[in-house]
C-alpha cells in the first residue's frame, strides 16, 4: 500500500511540475501617460526572429496576461504593445515572472489616402430620376450638350431633335429644373456648351405641377440639365464667326445665364451654308398641346405644288440666307414666382430646283405627270410669348400669352407636261392667343381649378398663276391671263372649364364640366383675268363664303390611382356637340347635334424595380371641320381643283396599345417593345378624278375604314469592355385603306418595316469613332391592281473623330444612301465632311476649317411609294464649300 502511495506521489509531482512549465506567463498593465487604463490595446510576443508566437489583448481595466509557449526558446523574447492614436511601444522578455507595465503616449496617425479609380460610366437612380454623368459619355469633339445627348444609352435623338427615353418621346427639357423653353428645347441642346452641364437626368411619370404630385398619374418623361456650380455664377457663351468659299458666312453669337434665379439664351445667327435655323422653332409637342385644348385650328389651304423636301439632312440641300434673334429669359421671384419671355424673329430666303415624276398606277390606266420647278421662298416669323407662373405645395397659377405673326411669298417658274407656268403665293398668319389656369387646395385637401383658354387666328392666302393654265379646264378653251385663287379661315375659339379634385390615400377623384365656342367662316374664290384685264369668276361653283359654329358642353369623371406598384388614370368624358353651318349662296343650311362618350384608360404596372407593363386604349368620336364642307371649288395647287359633295365627316376611332419596358442602370442596358392598334370608321370617303393635266377632288357619302397595326421595338447597351453604346431597333406597321379613283374603289395594304442599328465608341483617348444604320422597305398592294410596289431604302451614317494632341483635332463623317425600286433604277450616293480644329488656349478660341460635301455631288434623286402613287424627284443640290470658323467663349 506505501508502494502505492509512493508511486501516486510521485505522478502528481510530475504533472505538477508539467503544468508549472506549460502555465509560466508574463502579466502587466498598458495606460496613458495620465494613468489612465488602455482597454483593447494589442499586446504581442515576439522571439527572436521577429516573429509572433504569442498575443493578447488589454481588458477594460488595462491590465493583461500572456502565456509563454513552452516549447518557445526563452531568450530573445520581446513585447509589443500598440493602440490605434498611441504610439508603439517594446520590452525585452529578461525574467518570466517580472511584470511588464507599460505607459502609452499618445500620437495622431494620418491614414494615407487610398484612390479608388473607375473610368467606366455609371448611371444614378434614385425614385423616377435616372443621372447620366455628362462627363462619362462627352468626347473632345463635343462642343454643345446635344452632342452628348446622342450618345447616353436609352436616348435617341430625331433628324428633327425630338429626343426620345426608351422609344416614349419627351415632354420637356428643363435647365436646373426651370422651364425655359417649354418643348422648344432644340435651342438648349444646340446652344449650351457641354462644359457647363453637370448631368442630364431622365425624369419618369414626370408630374410638373407639385400639388397634383403622387396625386395625378403621368405618364410623361422629361429631361433636366444639372448646372454646374462654376457655370451658375458667370456669363456663359461660345461665339463663332466665319466664312467660306464660294461666298458663304456664318455667325453664332449667344450669351447665356445659369443663375438659380435667373436663367437666359439668348442668341443671334445667321448663315448661309444650309444650316435651317427654323429647327430652333421647333415645338415638338405641338399636336398633343393642340389636343389637349380640343382647339381645331385650320389648316393652310393652298400651296405651290411642290415636291416637298428630299429624305437628306437639311444642311445637304438647303439654299438658304437665314437670320434669327432669340431671345429667351426667366426670372425667379420670391414664393415660387416665375416670369419669362420668349420673343424670336426669323427671316430667311431660301431657294429650290427640282424636277419631278409621278405615276398613278389604276386598273386599266396609268396617270403620269411631269414637272420642272424652280422656287424661291422668303419667310418671315415673328413669335413672342409673355408667361407667369406661381407652382407651390398648394397653390398653382400660370398664365400665357402667346402672338405668332408670319408672312410667307412664294415664287415658283414651273414647267408642267410641257406647258410654261409662273406661280406667287402669299401668305400671312396672324395667331393670338392666351391661357390661363389656376389651381388652390381647400383647408379639406379637396383641389379647386378653373381653365380658360382663348384664340383668334387669321390667315388670308393668295395664289396667282400665269399665263393662262389649262384654258380648255378654266376658260372654255379661250386663252386668259392668269388665274388667282384667295382664301381666308379667320376663326375664333374658347376653351373653358372648372374642375375638382379629391385626393385620396389609393385614389384621386377628378370632376371637370366646361364649354368650348368656335366660330370660322371660310371666304374663297378661283378668279380668271382675260386678256383684255377684265376678272370673273372661274364659274358659278367657284366661291365660297361659309359661316360655321361649334359648340361643345362637356363633363368629365376622371379617377388616378398613384401607386408604387400600379399606377392607373380612367377618364370617362361626355360632351354635347352643337354644328351649324351655312353659305347662302349654295342653298346650305345645316345644323347638327351629338351626344359622345369618349373612354379612355391607360395602366402601368411595375413588375421589377426598373421594368414596368404599360397598357391603354381609348375610344373616340370625332366631327369633322370647315374644310370639310364647302361646296365651292378650291383650286389648293395647280392641279389639284378640290370640293366637297357629303354631309360632315364623322370618325370613330379605336386605339389600344401594349408595351414593356426593361432597364438595367448598374449595367446600361435599355430594353422596350411596343404594340398597338388603331382602327377608323368614317361615314364618307374621297373619290379623285385623274387626267394628265389636273387632279378633282370631291368628297362622297360612303362608309371608310383605315386599319391600322404597329409593332416596335428597341435596345441599347453600353459595353463597358469596349467603351461603346450600341442601339439597334425594329418597326413594323401595316394599314389598309381605300380610295376611290376614277370611279373605281381600290382597296390597299402598305406594309412598311425599318430596321436601325448603331454604334457609338471610345477606341482610345484620342479616337472614337461612330456608326448608323437605317434600312426600311414599303410595299404596297391591291387586288384591283396587277403586282405589287416595293420600295427599298439604306441610309448609313459614320464619323471618326481623332485629337493626337489636346490641341489639335480631326473629323471626317461619310453619309451612303442606296433606294431600291422596281420601277427604276438604283440610286447610290456618298456624302463626306471633314474638320480640322486647333485650340489657341493662351487666347481662349478655337480656329476650325471645314469642307461640306467633298465629293462635290450637285444633284440628288429621291423615290417615293405610297398606296398607288409613285414619285421620282431629282433635287439640284449645294455643291462642295469650305468654310472657316473662329470660336471663343465669353
Amino acid at each position: 500500500m506505501s508502494l502505492l502511495k509512493r508511486l501516486g506521489a510521485a505522478f502528481v509531482f510530475c504533472m505538477l511540475c508539467s503544468a508549472a512549465g506549460f502555465a509560466q506567463s508574463l502579466k502587466g498593465t498598458v495606460t496613458d501617460s495620465l494613468d489612465k487604463a488602455i482597454s483593447f490595446a494589442s499586446i504581442n510576443l515576439k522571439n527572436n526572429g521577429n516573429l509572433i508566437i504569442a498575443y493578447t489583448s488589454s481588458d477594460d481595466k488595462g491590465n493583461y496576461t500572456l502565456q509563454i509557449p513552452a516549447d518557445a526558446n526563452k531568450s530573445g523574447l520581446v513585447i509589443e504593445v500598440s493602440c490605434v492614436g498611441f504610439s508603439r511601444q517594446a520590452k525585452p522578455v529578461t525574467d518570466a515572472a517580472a511584470t511588464y507595465n507599460f505607459k502609452l503616449a499618445h500620437s495622431v496617425n494620418q491614414l494615407k489616402a487610398v484612390t479608388v479609380k473607375d473610368n467606366n460610366p455609371r448611371l444614378r437612380v434614385h425614385g423616377d430620376t435616372t443621372d447620366y454623368k455628362v462627363s462619362d459619355f462627352s468626347s473632345p469633339q463635343d462642343r454643345v450638350i446635344g452632342d452628348v445627348i446622342k450618345k447616353l444609352p436609352g436616348i435617341d435623338v430625331a433628324k428633327d431633335g425630338k429626343i426620345s427615353y426608351n422609344g416614349k418621346a419627351i415632354s420637356n427639357l428643363y435647365i436646373g429644373g426651370d422651364n425655359l423653353l417649354d418643348d422648344k428645347y432644340n435651342i438648349a441642346t444646340s446652344s449650351i456648351p457641354k462644359g457647363v452641364v453637370d448631368k442630364v437626368q431622365v425624369m419618369e411619370n414626370h408630374q410638373p405641377v407639385k400639388m397634383l404630385k403622387d396625386k395625378v398619374v403621368s405618364e410623361d418623361v422629361a429631361l433636366n440639365l444639372t448646372i454646374k456650380k462654376d457655370a451658375k455664377l458667370q456669363l456663359v457663351g461660345q461665339e463663332t464667326v466665319g466664312a467660306g468659299l464660294p461666298d458663304k458666312y456664318y455667325a453664332d453669337l449667344n450669351a447665356m445665364m445659369f443663375k438659380d434665379k435667373y436663367k437666359a439664351i439668348n442668341y443671334l445667327k445667321a448663315n448661309n451654308t444650309g444650316n435651317d435655323v427654323a429647327y430652333d422653332l421647333v415645338s415638338h409637342n405641338l399636336s398633343s398641346y393642340l389636343s389637349r385644348l380640343d382647339n381645331d385650328k385650320p389648316n393652310t389651304v393652298l400651296s405651290l405644288g411642290t415636291a416637298g423636301d428630299p429624305d437628306l439632312p437639311r444642311n445637304r440641300y438647303l439654299f438658304n440666307q437665314a437670320g434669327i434673334l432669340n431671345l429667351n429669359n426667366l426670372v425667379n421671384l420670391k414664393n415660387d414666382v416665375q416670369v419669362k419671355a420668349n420673343i424670336s424673329y426669323l427671316h430667311d430666303s431660301q431657294k429650290q430646283n427640282y424636277t419631278r415624276f409621278s405615276e398613278y398606277y389604276l386598273p386599266t390606266d396609268t396617270i403620269r405627270y411631269a414637272e420642272v420647278q424652280n422656287n424661291r421662298r422668303r419667310p418671315d416669323i415673328l413669335h413672342t410669348q409673355l408667361s407667369a407662373n406661381v407652382n407651390r405645395d398648394k397653390y398653382y397659377l400660370t398664365n400665357n400669352f402667346i402672338a405668332d405673326y408670319s408672312r410667307n411669298t412664294g415664287y415658283s417658274a414651273l414647267t408642267t407636261n410641257g406647258t410654261p407656268v409662273n406661280q406667287i403665293f402669299r401668305d400671312n398668319l396672324m395667331d393670338l392667343s392666351n391661357e390661363f389656369n389656376l389651381m388652390k387646395t381647400s383647408k379639406s385637401n379637396k383641389i379647386l381649378e378653373f381653365y380658360s383658354y382663348l384664340n383668334r387666328s387669321t390667315e388670308p392666302e393668295n395664289r396667282v398663276i400665269d399665263p393662262g393654265l389649262n384654258p380648255d379646264i378654266f376658260n372654255n378653251g379661250l386663252a386668259y391671263k392668269q388665274l388667282t385663287q384667295t382664301v381666308d379661315i379667320p376663326t375664333w375659339f374658347t376653351n373653358n372649364y372648372i374642375s375638382y379634385k379629391v385626393p385620396g390615400n389609393y385614389l384621386t377623384q377628378s370632376y371637370k364640366a366646361g364649354f368650348s365656342l368656335q366660330s370660322q367662316d371660310l371666304q374663297s374664290a378661283l378668279n380668271v383675268t382675260q386678256a383684255d384685264n377684265s376678272v370673273n369668276l372661274l364659274s358659278d361653283s367657284a366661291v365660297n363664303n361659309l359661316s360655321w359654329q361649334r359648340r361643345k358642353a362637356y363633363a368629365e369623371a376622371g379617377f388616378d390611382i398613384p401607386g408604387n406598384k400600379l399606377k392607373m388614370s380612367i377618364t370617362l368624358p361626355l360632351n354635347l356637340q352643337q354644328i351649324s353651318y351655312n353659305d347662302n349662296y349654295y342653298k346650305l343650311d345645316k345644323d347638327l347635334t351629338r351626344l359622345y362618350f369618349n373612354p379612355r384608360v391607360s395602366l402601368k404596372y411595375q413588375t421589377g424595380v426598373e421594368n414596368y407593363i404599360s397598357a391603354g386604349y381609348n375610344f373616340r368620336n370625332d366631327i369633322g371641320n370647315i374644310q370639310d364642307v364647302y361646296n365651292g371649288y378650291i383650286l389648293k395647287n395647280y392641279r389639284s381643283l378640290y370640293a366637297n359633295n357629303a354631309d360632315l365627316t364623322e370618325r370613330k376611332t379605336q386605339n389600344a396599345m401594349l408595351g414593356f419596358n426593361y432597364r438595367k442602370a448598374i449595367t446600361l442596358f435599355f430594353f422596350g417593345v411596343n404594340a398597338s392598334y388603331s382602327h377608323i370608321n368614317a361615314n364618307n370617303i374621297a373619290s379623285s378624278i385623274l387626267t394628265d393635266n389636273i387632279q378633282q377632288r370631291i368628297v362622297l357619302p360612303y362608309n371608310n375604314n383605315v386599319d391600322s397595326w404597329t409593332g416596335s421595338g428597341n435596345v441599347s447597351k453600353y459595353i463597358f469592355g469596349l467603351r461603346t453604346t450600341v442601339s439597334a431597333g425594329v418597326s413594323v406597321q401595316t394599314t389598309k385603306l381605300n380610295q376611290i379613283q376614277n370611279n373605281i374603289i381600290l382597296p390597299y395594304n402598305t406594309i412598311s418595316t425599318t430596321f436601325s442599328a448603331g454604334a457609338d465608341t471610345k477606341v482610345s483617348s484620342t479616337v472614337n469613332f461612330s456608326y448608323k444604320a437605317n434600312y426600311d422597305e414599303t410595299t404596297s398592294k391591291s387586288p384591283a391592281v396587277a403586282g405589287a410596289s416595293k420600295f427599298q431604302r439604306l441610309i448609313q451614317q459614320a464619323s471618326v473623330n481623332y485629337n493626337p494632341l489636346n490641341t489639335l483635332f480631326f473629323s471626317i463623317a461619310a453619309d451612303h444612301y442606296y433606294t431600291h425600286q422596281q420601277q427604276a433604277n438604283d440610286l447610290k450616293y456618298i456624302f463626306a465632311d471633314a474638320s480640322m480644329k486647333y485650340k489657341f488656349d493662351k487666347l481662349k478660341l478655337d480656329l476650325e476649317l471645314s469642307a461640306q460635301n467633298l465629293f462635290n455631288t450637285k444633284t440628288y434623286s429621291a423615290l417615293y411609294l405610297s398606296a398607288n402613287t409613285f414619285t421620282s424627284s431629282s433635287y439640284t443640290i449645294p455643291g462642295r464649300f469650305l468654310l472657316a470658323k473662329v470660336m471663343f467663349n465669353l
